[in-house]
């Protein structure tokens, strides 16, 4: 009997086909310029700097015209199977990684091109943290804030208790084959990999970061994220 003698590898998956429409942006708000450099450029930089990352595979909408020139000279791998969902779009990455030889047990950081403050030690402490654990993980943040419910006209209707609340960041490491199987079992349901794991009875870890890895969505956090990036 033989045994595959290959270590696991790790992937970065980062689903670029969104339209951007909380934005305001007008157009895509991955190709937003930020400190001089489309918003998908530094998400890509900070990837890249990470050396455990073997690859890094972007998902495109089949309708993107803008990436070529946008980020020129961009080593990572390049997919245009982006659909309606972010679950689509990363099942569409991870079937094209698959393709390009990735595996069952490789390791994949699915990650957000808005959250473009990315630091590569953020992404090293994850690594770190995830590379033993049976389920994988997730950066995280807890949350400070008081937490409210509301209801259709703006008003609260709850008090929420924070006490072991976290708010979600990414990347998010799971391996390939438990990824791809918590996603296509919850479909387009899944507003991030790790609720899909969790749907699974499975309890993914929480790696803490930093509350500079925030998501670029609403108008005014272009302005903050231009202040933090530098130029």
């Amino acid at each position: 009997m033989t045994t595959d003698p290959r270590s696991p590898c790790c992937y970065a998956l980062v689903p670029a086909a969104g339209i951007g429409e909380r934005s305001g942006a007008g157009m895509p708000k991955q190709y937003v310029e930020i400190a001089g450099r489309p918003m998908l450029a530094h998400t890509l930089a900070a990837l890249a700097a990470v050396p455990r990352i073997v690859q890094t595979l972007v998902v495109l909408s089949p309708a993107d015209d803008r990436f070529e020139a946008a980020v020129p000279d961009c080593k990572a791998w390049v997919a245009r199977v982006g659909g309606a969902s972010r679950a689509e779009s990363v099942l569409g990455g991870l079937a094209e990684l698959r393709r390009r030889g990735a595996a069952d047990e490789d390791w994949v950081l699915v990650h957000d091109a808005a959250r473009c403050l990315l630091r590569p030690e953020w992404v090293d402490a994850l690594i770190d943290a995830c590379a033993t654990d049976i389920v994988g993980g997730l950066l995280a943040q807890p949350i400070a804030d008081t937490l409210k419910a509301g209801d259709g006209d703006s008003r609260v209707t709850a008090t929420v208790d924070r006490r072991d609340k976290w708010a979600a960041q990414t990347p998010q490491m799971f391996r390939l084959g438990l990824v791809e199987k918590a996603l296509t079992a919850m479909g387009a349901a899944a507003t991030d990999e790790a609720s899909a794991v969790e749907a699974l009875g499975l309890a993914p870890l929480l790696v803490r970061a930093s509350m500079a890895n925030f998501k670029v969505t609403w108008p005014e956090d272009f302005e903050l994220a231009e202040r933090w990036l530098p130029s």
